[in-house]
């Protein structure tokens, strides 16, 4: 049997966050951009600034997903950013959610999520947000699941490149 940790990240957790984070989303987005889009992503979105300042922010949280000793998975969760107009002040996202391939298709994306989900609504039901890849059709099957539903689109800059990305809601 297989020991899982889904927990907290902690300040002594950036360096498995970064390498853990910069594998995670090149195994999944890699092929999609050239290198150099890729590595000024990378060395921004998952460098340790800013997963420190996430760290130290008390409005964002991060979670780590162990399974037999090997972090498989993150998330990342928040004060909204997403450029929609509906978005509030005090709105929350759900910002990263990722597992390795290896991870995958055994439950813990779920797991992960209702942690994460359970953690923005933590002083009661809450309307909550994300951003997901057009062409992401599983991911965007997942949410749905969780009763988000697509309400706009924006530019997501990878480098050089920009994804359209769809922006999902929940009412709270």
């Amino acid at each position: 049997m297989q020991d899982v940790i889904i927990r907290r990240a902690g300040a002594g957790d950036i360096q498995t966050l970064t390498t853990l984070g910069r594998a995670t989303f090149t195994e999944t987005f890699g092929h999609l951009y050239p290198a150099q889009d890729l590595a000024t992503f990378l060395s921004t979105a998952y460098g340790t600034d800013y997963l420190s300042a996430a760290l130290a922010d008390p409005d964002c949280a991060l979670w780590l997903v162990e399974k037999d000793g090997q972090a498989v998975g993150h998330a990342l969760a928040g004060p909204c950013d997403l450029p929609h107009p509906e978005v509030t002040e005090g709105a929350r996202e759900v910002k990263r959610l990722y597992l390795s391939r290896t991870a995958q298709g055994g439950g813990l994306g779920a797991r992960l999520f209702e942690t994460v989900l359970d953690w923005l609504e933590r002083d009661g039901p809450q309307d909550l947000w994300l951003g997901v890849w057009s062409d992401n059709h599983g991911a965007q099957r997942f949410y749905r699941r969780y009763g988000f539903a697509p309400v706009g689109e924006y530019g997501f800059a990878v480098g050089a490149t920009v994804d359209r990305e769809f922006i999902f809601r929940r009412l709270g």
